[in-house]
């Protein structure tokens, strides 16, 4: 029997349609299920006359697979990994490759990676983005672990990933053990940012401007022929043009209690590891989890009265200040993610492209936007850019869009309207820009209630300075040290 070129364990939907994928682009494919009954119905349905070869143990899905094999794991993240794993190492040979291929956390493919290398065997934790539609015509791939086993699947992942307007495939090796699934958290902490700063647009329209849904459609689609071309605001602007059986507007029949997966939470708990500000996305899985308290939001509407929203003089100037206002929070929402791959790569030294990086996200993703080519052309201009506001293009296109990004958040204050991506990425803004900040008076009251010590400005950094506030405490100071 001719051998299959890859193996794939997991039939839900990205796995089904990454398989259709993979095949598409003449490679034989093997797969397997948990559930043997969603095998034969794959490959009787929507594989049936295809290169695609079902099976019913791992065993007989190993024994299909041509050397080195290769096995790749779509499965749910977390122990569905590590006990897949386990089952499948007494199968493999010295030199196979296991593939994560889910949203695994990085730690744990950090985890992995040292694991499966001790067995002679490599491991690649690899971040696939695109959802549905981009695992069957081409998602972005975002692949770490053992560099030994990258020239054994490259062809494979850059023939079925998206192909970015000047012919380059979205799919490029990125470090060592955890650098894939990392990139990926981070991509999709971007997505969460992105989403919900979109989301506070529609409402202002809808609370504010008192909007019909087929002018929101308007403006979405308008929006995305400009600076804020990108696949989110495509597919906003497709949502507010659908309507239930009705004929009334399907938006507004869906429950406003936000779901997440957990990508989003992991990137706010890494930049608190990492002391990187990732204020915007951590305010955006904060409104997701205010959305799901549903039933408490009913009962505080019904007993904490507010501000009534009242329409601005000039709704016109509105819209265009929120354009202003979505398009500079957008690049806050990118640039803080590229501040926690800076932070994470000086703690694990993957020596991360980020230029490559912007590349790997310009088709098939979720978060693919025109100004990727932008940021990939900052990063090419100065690899070592510590913040992308200090690029001169994303310097004057926020420099033009403040002033109507502020009338934004103090029209939204006022009327009672909640903002928080897009005012907290004002916020940071103004942080990073200000030499000076109120850090001093906490730096006094930690020293006063804890002895922690404090720097001074008049003082070369690194030396610390205690004082006995009161005249009641001794000499003696904490240590110091950062987390």
């Amino acid at each position: 029997m001719t051998k299959s070129h890859i193996g794939l364990i997991g039939l839900a939907v990205m796995g089904e349609n990454l398989v259709l994928n993979i095949e598409s682009k003449g490679l034989r494919v093997s797969v397997y299920n948990r559930t043997t009954e969603k095998v034969d119905a794959f490959t009787g349905g929507r594989a049936k006359g295809k290169n695609i070869t079902g099976t019913h143990s791992l065993e007989e899905l190993v024994n299909s697979l041509e050397k080195p094999r290769k096995v790749m794991l779509l499965v749910k993240a977390g122990q569905a990994v590590d006990d897949y794993i386990e089952r499948i190492i007494p199968l493999l040979d010295e030199g196979d490759i296991i593939i994560d291929g889910g949203n695994s956390y990085y730690k744990d493919t950090i985890r992995r990676t040292s694991y499966i290398e001790s067995k002679g065997l490599s491991y690649i934790g690899t971040g696939i983005s695109g959802g549905e539609q981009g695992a069957l015509h081409g998602p972005s791939v975002m692949p770490g672990g053992s560099p030994a086993a990258w020239p054994e699947v490259k062809d494979i992942f850059r023939s079925v990933a998206a192909t970015a307007a000047d012919g380059t495939p979205c799919a490029e090796w990125l470090g060592s053990n955890g650098a894939g699934h990392f990139v990926k958290m981070v991509h999709n902490g971007i997505e969460y940012g992105d989403m919900q700063i979109l989301a506070e647009a529609y409402y202002l329209m809808k609370n504010l401007l008192f909007m019909k849904h087929e002018d929101m459609q308007k403006v979405f689609s308008q929006w995305n022929k400009g600076d804020l071309n990108s696949y989110l605001v495509e597919i906003t602007a497709d949502i507010m043009a659908k309507e239930d059986e009705n004929g009334s507007p399907l938006l507004e029949k869906i429950l406003d209690s936000a779901g997440q997966k957990g990508t989003g939470k992991w990137t706010g708990i890494s930049a608190l590891e990492h002391g990187a500000p990732l204020t915007l996305i951590s305010e955006s899985v904060f409104a997701r989890c205010l959305s799901a308290q549903k039933e408490l939001r009913i009962k505080a509407s019904e007993k904490i009265k507010g501000t009534e929203a009242r329409t601005p003089a000039d709704p016109g100037r509105f819209l265009h200040d929120l354009e202003n206002a979505v398009y500079a929070s957008k690049i806050i929402s990118y640039t803080q993610g590229f501040d926690l791959l800076r932070e994470a790569d000086k703690e694990y030294k993957w020596d991360l492209k980020y230029g490559d990086i912007a590349m790997l996200w310009r088709a098939g993703c979720i978060i693919r936007s025109i100004f990727l080519d932008n940021i990939k052309a900052a990063y090419d201009k100065n690899p070592e850019l510590e913040n992308l506001l200090l690029d001169n293009f994303f310097q004057e296109k926020v420099k033009k869009a403040e002033e109507g990004w502020r009338r934004v958040i103090a029209l939204s204050v006022v009327n009672g309207i909640p903002v928080p991506a897009i005012s907290s990425a004002l916020s940071y803004f103004d942080g990073l820009r200000s030499n000076s900040l109120s850090a001093n008076l906490i730096q006094a009251q930690r020293d006063y209630f804890g002895a922690h010590t404090y720097e001074r400005v008049d003082k070369p950094r690194g030396e610390f300075f205690h004082t006995n506030w009161t005249g009641e405490g001794g000499d003696t100071a904490s240590s110091t040290y950062e987390v």
